[in-house]
């Protein structure tokens, strides 16, 4: 199977060509330059992929999807701040997710001792700051998802609503680990034309940047290489919405 490699930008340019394209990608050099932190830091949150509960939600019978969520309030300004927000169902209009959308959704919260790590206030601070110079200065509504798809049944689906959009201001989806998969290709569509975009993000720590306004988005199906030996894909999707968490 070909892989198209990631259209990467670098850490001084990829903010205008999100601005200019409406989606782009960080090389995970690049990411440790922007966010002034090394590659041991980022590597210190993936340990915390190896306890993530079934996603009991699932519409389509399957049992590919584990995850965390947890929500958070993120100031970048002059007082930069985070704060965790009490637990929180994640909720998603039909509009915005066909299969999954319309009901709360309770996944287990990520791990107090990831969320200590010194990595992650960096981590959503920069993303703030992002938003901010993209969108206008305030405070962000952030929902951080655990992800791990793993192909144990033979095929493991990342976006099983399929191309969609959800419903926030920024999405950064962070690619942690690929093992003994295929597939997992990522695809980025205008929301309103024709053109669009396929890459594999193959390197742990690759980021892709998506304003969300602008952009659809999706991730084609994944399967293991040698069937006697499952695998998995694991990555963080972070959002950013204005104002409010979604919600009824």
């Amino acid at each position: 199977m070909k892989h198209f490699p990631p259209p990467y930008s670098s850490a001084a340019q990829f903010e205008q060509q999100l601005q200019d394209l409406g989606h782009t990608v960080i090389a995970p050099e690049s990411l440790t330059h922007w966010l002034h932190c090394q590659a041991a830091d980022l590597r210190g949150l993936q340990t915390f992929w190896n306890d993530l509960p079934p996603d009991a939600y699932l519409r389509d019978g399957g049992r590919y999807r584990f995850r965390r969520h947890a929500s958070f309030v993120v100031d970048a300004q002059a007082d930069p701040s985070v704060r965790l927000a009490p637990h929180r169902a994640h909720w998603q209009p039909v509009d915005y997710n066909a299969l999954h959308g319309g009901i709360e959704r309770w996944f287990e919260p990520m791990a107090p001792a990831a969320v200590e790590l010194p990595i992650w206030p960096r981590l959503l601070l920069g993303l703030a700051g992002v938003a901010d110079r993209l969108k206008g200065a305030r405070p962000w509504f952030v929902e951080a998802h655990q992800f791990r798809i793993d192909t144990a049944g033979g095929i493991g689906r990342p976006t099983p609503e399929g191309a969609h959009r959800d419903g926030v201001d920024l999405v950064a989806v962070f690619m942690l680990a690929r093992h003994g998969i295929k597939g997992g290709e990522s695809r980025v569509f205008e929301a309103d034309g024709p053109r669009g975009q396929r890459f594999t993000m193959m390197e742990p720590w690759t980021l892709l940047l998506l304003d969300d306004e602008r952009v659809i988005h999706e991730t084609t199906p994944i399967q293991p290489i040698d069937p006697a030996h499952p695998g998995h894909r694991d990555t963080l999707v972070v959002t950013l919405r204005a104002d409010a968490f979604m919600g009824r």
